[in-house]
């Protein structure tokens, strides 16, 4: 980028300076001070954080639909490519969290699928800031009100165009024409620009040693350089960390009253807090999820990963299911069964006692063989621990009351 700063040079005042000076960025209106991008408020960080980082942790399966119920995939092909590694630069844990990231920030998330014929060779993720969604109402790319990708590479400068067929699409919940998602920073964009400003107020307070202004009392009149110079002379002594505590020194004459502004008065914490709360729900996060434990009702850690999962993660994953299965399969293996989902027992585990009663109820009762059981604690299958077991006392429910008749039936 230095050659185009170059080329955009400009003087101010007979100085030279480049597109990026605080100098011309004042002069044209701009806070230099300014954060430039959202991602600086704690509290959107955090939330963009939890998100990503919870679909980064759940695991995707394949699976089919049988006459004998639900069964794992063996199409080891396709499964490996989005398990274990999507493309040779990124796990599939990396992967998956940074499109949520990019489904998050942005409102949208586009991932390219590449083809080797009809075989799945990779998939890339294209930055969501340097995609275009085009709508063929005329037809003159093929099919009439086709949707197209137009994505250009900030890498080499290469304009792509791919197909809808090719491009996974991950949207928000907040969109209106159902083709393209709002962000959160864009719905709530007064919200987050104050939490911004709010931040950027405590980080001014503690630059100046959180000492506030202060009134100035002289008698006579001074010229506006007087007053800067004297005005300046007082910030030497009290402005800054390095000042707190000191003595400061004021002219004959002069009297230097301090105004007592707190912060406790103008319920900044408590605005903030709200500030907080607001950005967390706009993205379905708990209060507990962003530290605000004030409220919290829940029983235990368990019953809050439910919660999340009901609220938040159960809209998200239910999308990615169905892009990832309709995009990725074919027309042949979807009416085959088979189908992609994410495996959300790692975040609902409960403690290790509780796991142990479920599990033992399930192989108890027929619901589980021992090896599954065992396969869910991550232990290796034993021999002749794939037999459905239950206890011998039960009978069938058309049975009740034939083993007091006389004989039996009758």
């Amino acid at each position: 980028m230095g050659f185009v700063r170059n080329a955009l040079k400009r003087r101010v005042k007979n100085e030279t300076v480049d597109m990026m000076n605080p100098k011309l960025l004042e002069w044209l209106g701009i806070d230099p001070d300014t954060p430039k991008d959202k991602l600086s408020e704690a509290t959107y960080f955090a939330c963009l954080k939890i998100l990503s980082e919870s679909l980064g942790k759940l695991p995707i399966k394949m699976y089919q639909r049988t006459d004998r119920g639900i069964v794992k995939s063996d199409k080891e092909d396709v499964y490996n490519i989005l398990k274990l590694r999507p493309n040779p630069y990124m796990t599939s844990s990396i992967f998956w969290s940074t499109v949520e990231m990019n489904r998050n920030h942005y409102g949208n998330a586009y991932v390219w699928c590449r083809y080797d014929g009809p075989v799945l060779q990779d998939m890339w993720i294209m930055p969501s800031n340097h995609v275009v969604i085009v709508v063929d109402d005329q037809g003159i790319l093929g099919k009439k009100n086709a949707i197209w990708y137009r994505y250009n590479d900030p890498y080499d400068g290469k304009l792509y165009v791919f197909r809808n067929d090719e491009v996974l699409h991950l949207k928000t919940s907040t969109t209106f024409d159902g083709i393209t998602g709002l962000s959160v920073r864009d719905v709530l964009k007064h919200t987050v620009d104050g939490a911004l400003e709010s931040q950027k107020f405590m980080n001014n307070l503690y630059k100046t040693g959180l000492t506030g202004k202060a009134v100035l009392e002289y008698t006579g009149d001074l010229n506006q350089e007087a007053r800067d110079r004297l005005v300046k002379g007082f910030e030497q002594f009290a402005n800054g960390s390095k000042n707190a505590g000191k003595i400061i020194p004021v002219p004959l004459g002069m009297k230097l009253v301090p105004l007592d502004i707190k912060l406790t008065d103008s319920q900044f914490f408590e605005l903030k807090k709200y500030t907080a709360l607001q950005i967390a729900a706009a993205f379905g996060i708990k209060p507990n999820q962003i530290n605000d434990y004030e409220k919290s009702s829940y029983a235990s850690a368990e019953a809050q990963n439910l919660a999340f999962y009901v609220d938040t993660l159960l809209y998200i994953l239910k999308q990615y299911e169905e892009e990832i299965t309709y995009k990725i399969l074919s027309n042949e293996l979807i009416q085959q069964g088979y189908f992609f989902k994410f495996n959300v027992n790692v975040i609902l585990r409960a403690d290790i006692k509780t796991q142990m009663e479920a599990l033992s109820k399930g192989v108890n009762n027929g619901i589980y063989t021992a090896n599954e059981a065992r396969s869910y604690l991550d232990l290796p299958a034993e021999e002749g621990g794939d037999v459905l077991m239950v206890n011998g006392n039960y009978i069938p429910i058309t049975m009740i009351g034939q083993q007091y008749q006389k004989g039996g039936d009758s």
